[in-house]
């Protein structure tokens, strides 16, 4: 009976695995991105293909008969990386738990132990697909044998039959190595015949039939120069076709049909899974065999209830549901746009018992509200509940918010994610359907979620950070959402007519210079304009043709006069799209725009802004200043106030680093960057010229960042030596600022993660990466976090306090924008000194630094005179 018998190419299959996915690691810092690769793969095969046996072959070592016939086979490649070798055991012990035959030999490579077992069980009539992302394969199509080929990593498959193939190379598989034998393999080190490309190689087989046969008529071929390299290749030839050709009769290798079954073990493979915190992993392998004898995990809630039943309750049930049950969680329906939407619906799980509820009716929302103040609630998107008029309560746990601290890298937060990666054995019941049922299923999944991910803060550290910041920060960020800022309509209006017309010369403006008319923003057209028309020196090429980008044009700046007007008018058209054009359909019946503050989105704990976002408005242009002048305070308030924290992550660096220079500068009020130019150039201080100035200043914030010399060079218009000299000099006098920085990148590499002095983490899977490239980064990263992440928790903090001290105050003046390290506030005049002197006391004393905190305050009529 012929049976579905499908034969994985492991090393190759897990090396393409490895290469296509980022750097995974577990907990302990062990890579794992290509076993989850491999597992995606596997249940994808294993859903698609619905094979009766399967085997995975794997390559045993380098030494392989190839290599004893001719030493250099494989010999370029490059070394496999640690990373990839560490997790070849990994694989051994997956397969093992999933039930996989996994089948190496010595002197063979899995190759060989493909072509062995797939002849033989093609040959017996069963239905042979062999997976791999190695094209040599392809040689072994035949009746009853497919090849499926992986293409653009291991995410699509490509299938090969006898039909697909002669379709693509126009002559049968088993050419496939008459083909090497005469161009080659540079992938494998086979040498072929010099000169000899795919398409001559081709074309010889598709006149001769055969290696042997070209070589038997190299008088008949014409040119010179091919027939003598035929000629002085002859035996280089044969044996390159000898180390293609892969071998179907590895010796001692009978089909052993009964060991190919699949035979999941649900222990060992929930074992596995657990030792290398492969969530994932476990999802897939039950999503394929259910959960089985699932081993009792106490740490973690039981499995939903198959039919997730729940009752409508009215404000009667609610009563007596909820007020016996020591906490709640809940997931809210809400109708209306932020942030001004209502709750009109609400899923509800009371614990311990897990009853689970919908609420519909008004009467049962207030009495809910109620006790959502009352007792602990989990609840996933804080924000929305405080917006809705939901009382302030100490005792909510925000899913969104924990996650976030447990993994800042990951910017988005979906619930089923959630689940999936902390919790794999809770599954969704299938066939949900329903507004009602869908939040049903939310609410329960919080109820679970919530132990879980209270207890992960805790295991890492977190719940002071989670308690002392990020949660009351919701209420803050809630309120400025919801006061919006004003605009002025008209201001605006006309600032729009003004961008048009200056876009509109400069675009006849670069048309008289480039000599014709294009379309400035299609970069295709702006390519062939540069480097065809006017024949600027090529850049960068990309696939589609030429690179136009940002850092393109500023490198071609000085080469023609055009180029400056384009770089001009991307500058005014993203101004007018962005802002003039983004912002005209944002505002309220009231002349306010309400932007959103995001809490859960950058990996260092700022807050980002968005629709619009407020936050990257150009500080240092006209044209920024001119759109942040569109900003007034509103009916009622008499001007704008900006409190803006002055160059707060040097004075952090110069906490954590100890550096008896830096706190000196500080302590003193000195002009650090004047101060650092004075240090470094070996001028005295009342000599430094601005010049100097700006120089030490790009070279104080580039340290933050790890800049390198080439970085440094680039930015000021340097030599790369005069920047490594810079930066020498720089470390030379500031050795803590040094001894910190090697001291963060060290400890990064041992522990895997960075924190800030507040103990906000951040994961760094690459850090020990082979990759340069990525590597590199990570430590960058390792550098920065620690002093951004740091200015983010202060500035967080004094938002806070600055919040609640003004409510105390019971002044009018409120809170609208923050940027960074800046705080913009709508103000009362008769409140303005009151204001600042809240701000001053608060912001810089909100903690204890070696240094002082000090900030700069300015009011006006608009956010531009304010800042």
């Amino acid at each position: 009976m012929s049976q579905r018998f499908v034969i994985l190419d492991g090393s190759s299959l897990m090396y393409r695995a490895f290469y296509a996915l980022p750097p995974l690691t577990d907990s302990q810092g062990r890579p794992t991105n290509a076993i989850f690769g491999f597992s995606n793969m596997l249940t994808k095969l294993l859903t698609e293909l619905q094979p009766d046996k399967l085997v995975i072959a794997f390559d045993k070592g380098k030494t392989t008969f190839r290599t004893e016939r001719y030493a250099d086979y494989k010999g370029t490649r490059d070394k496999t990386p640690e990373e990839l070798l560490a997790q070849i055991p990994l694989l051994h012990e997956f397969a093992a738990a999933f039930g996989i035959s996994f089948i190496e030999k010595e002197r063979y490579e899995a190759d060989d132990i493909i072509g062995t077992l797939a002849t033989k069980a093609a040959g017996a009539g069963h239905a042979v697909m062999v997976v791999t992302g190695d094209r040599d394969a392809l040689q072994l199509v035949r009746p009853n044998l497919k090849v499926l080929l992986t293409k653009k990593g291991i995410s699509e498959l490509k299938e090969y039959d006898e039909a697909a193939f002669t379709e693509e190379y126009g002559f049968a598989p088993i050419k496939l190595i008459d083909l090497k034998g005469l161009m080659g393999d540079t992938s494998d080190n086979i040498p072929g015949v010099p000169g000899v490309g795919p398409k001559t190689a081709s074309k010889l087989l598709l006149e001769y039939g055969s290696l042997e046969e070209v070589l038997n008529h190299i008088e008949n071929i014409s040119g010179k120069k091919l027939k003598e390299r035929l000629t002085e290749n002859r035996e280089q030839a044969i044996l390159s076709k000898e180390l293609a050709t892969i071998e179907c009769q590895v010796p001692d290798m009978e089909l052993d049909w009964p060991s190919y079954s699949i035979t999941p073990d649900h222990q060992r493979m929930q074992a596995f899974c657990d030792s290398y915190e492969l969530k994932a992993v476990w999802k897939n392998f039950v999503k394929i065999y259910g959960e089985g004898e699932i081993l009792l995990d106490f740490s973690a809630p039981a499995a939903v209830e198959a039919d997730l039943s729940y009752d409508t309750w009215d404000k009667a049930a609610v009563e007596k549901e909820l007020k016996a049950a020591e906490c709640i969680a809940v997931s809210g329906v809400f109708t209306g746009k932020a942030p001004f939407a209502k709750l009109t619906g609400a899923a509800v799980c009371a614990l311990p018992a897990k009853k689970l509820g919908f609420i519909t009716d008004s009467e049962g929302l207030s009495v809910l509200q109620k006790l959502m103040s009352e007792k602990p609630v989990a609840v996933k998107g804080l924000k929305a509940y405080y917006q809705a008029g939901v009382a302030a309560a100490d005792s909510f746990f925000d899913i969104d918010l924990a996650a976030y601290l447990l993994a800042p890298e990951a910017s988005k937060y979906e619930l089923d994610r959630l689940v999936q990666e902390y919790l794999p054995s809770l599954q969704k019941p299938e066939g949900l359907t329903g507004e009602q049922a869908e939040s049903v299923w939310a609410a329960y999944a919080l109820a679970s979620l919530q132990p879980v991910l209270a207890a992960k803060l805790a295991e890492l550290k977190l719940e002071k950070l989670y308690a002392d910041i990020e949660l009351p920060l919701v209420e803050v960020l809630a309120a400025m959402e919801q006061n919006g800022i004003y605009i002025n309509r008209e201001e605006l209006d006309k600032k729009g007519a003004e961008l048009d017309a200056r876009l509109k010369n400069l675009q006849e403006d670069i048309y008289v210079l480039a000599g014709t008319e294009f379309n400035i923003n299609s970069p295709k057209q702006l390519g062939e304009v540069f480097f065809e028309r006017l024949e600027l020196p090529p850049v960068k090429k990309t696939k589609t043709g030429y690179s136009t980008n940002a850092e393109v044009l500023e490198t071609l700046r000085d080469k023609h006069p055009v180029v400056e007007q384009v770089l001009q008018y991307r500058t005014l058209s993203k101004l007018k799209s962005t802002y003039i054009d983004g912002m005209r359909d944002l505002i309220g019946e009231e002349g306010r725009i309400y932007t959103s503050f995001n809490q859960t989105v950058t990996a260092t704990g700022r807050l980002s802004s968005s629709d619009p976002n407020l936050q990257n408005i150009p500080v240092r242009t006209e044209e920024g200043r001119t759109i942040r002048a569109l900003f007034e305070p509103g009916e009622g308030y008499d001007c704008l106030l900006s409190a803006d924290y002055s160059q707060i992550e040097l004075r952090i660096l110069a906490h954590v680093s100890q550096d008896e220079l830096f706190m000196d500068a500080f302590k003193k009020e000195q002009d650090i960057h004047a101060r650092t130019a004075s240090e470094v150039f070996g001028v005295p201080l009342e000599q430094v010229s601005s010049e100097l100035r700006r120089h030490a200043k790009a070279v104080n914030f580039g340290i933050v960042y790890g800049i390198s010399d080439f970085g440094l060079a680039k930015d000021l218009h340097i030599a790369r030596k005069d920047a490594k000299s810079y930066i020498d000099n720089y470390f030379a006098r500031y050795t803590g600022v040094k001894q910190f920085i090697d001291d963060t990148v060290e400890q990064a590499h041992k522990d895997g993660f960075v924190k800030t002095i507040f103990d906000r983490r951040r994961e760094l899977p690459a850090i020990n990466s082979r990759n340069f490239m990525q590597r590199s980064l990570a430590e960058r990263m390792a550098m920065n976090t620690p002093i951004q992440g740091a200015a983010a928790d202060i500035i967080k903090l004094a938002m806070i306090a600055v919040y609640h001290k003004l409510q105390a105050a019971g002044v009018k003046s409120r809170i609208l924008v923050q940027v960074h390290d800046e705080l913009v506030l709508e103000v009362v005049d008769s409140e303005r000194e009151q204001v600042q002197a809240i701000l001053k006391e608060t912001m810089e004393n909100i903690v204890k630094l070696s240094v002082p905190l000090l900030i700069d305050m300015h009011a006006g009529k608009n956010w531009a005179e304010a800042k």
